[in-house]
């Protein structure tokens, strides 16, 4: 399981990039990139979530870390990373549907860095196969610096808890983390 202190897992994310040297109406093109390409030298937002285009997630997660972004940055966080158990073409479709400018998805299409976290859960019951458990994680340079996981891990889940991973949970642990200590 993740927690504070941990080395994220190394593994190659399989995503589509926009090339315009691609003609026609598909102008995208296979790019892998891993572990270290998202997380090196930064301190970043990592956040994770059941399913892209889902209700929670599309509603106040993914747009609660967008419209907060200029706050994040303040607060010494480089960028923000959504990934999601979905493939490439899902991640960048929901992307462009949530109009994101800020926020960058990260696709985990077969769930292999969620499996390495410790987050990959069995959403049968929802008819969505395997996904993420809802998390977030302020990742320093490929470290877990503070961790943020929804109660009530489990398979087939009856519920999808939120708020432990909310941006603005994740605020209020920066701004904490910025107070003065007591002398």
């Amino acid at each position: 399981m993740m927690k504070t202190g941990a080395k994220l897992p190394e593994v190659t994310f399989h995503t589509r990039v926009r090339d315009e040297a691609i003609e026609g109406p598909n102008p995208f093109r296979w790019e892998d990139k891993t572990t270290a390409d998202y997380f090196a030298g930064k301190r970043v937002i990592l956040f994770s979530l059941p399913g892209a285009f889902t209700p929670t997630c599309s509603t106040y997660q993914l747009p609660g870390f967008e419209n907060g972004h200029a706050d994040f940055v303040a607060k010494g966080i480089d960028a923000i990373y959504c990934m999601s158990v979905n493939d490439s073409f899902v991640m960048n479709k929901w992307a462009t549907d949530q109009g994101l400018e800020k926020v960058k998805v990260i696709p985990d299409g077969s769930g292999e860095f969620t499996r390495k976290m410790g987050m990959l859960v069995d959403k049968d019951n929802l008819g969505f196969g395997m996904r993420s458990w809802r998390y977030a994680a302020i990742v320093d340079d490929g470290v877990v610096e503070a961790w943020f996981e929804e109660p009530g891990l489990m398979d087939n889940c009856p519920e999808d808890p939120y708020g432990v991973s909310s941006p603005e949970n994740l605020i209020k642990y920066l701004d904490k983390a910025r107070e003065p200590a007591l002398a």
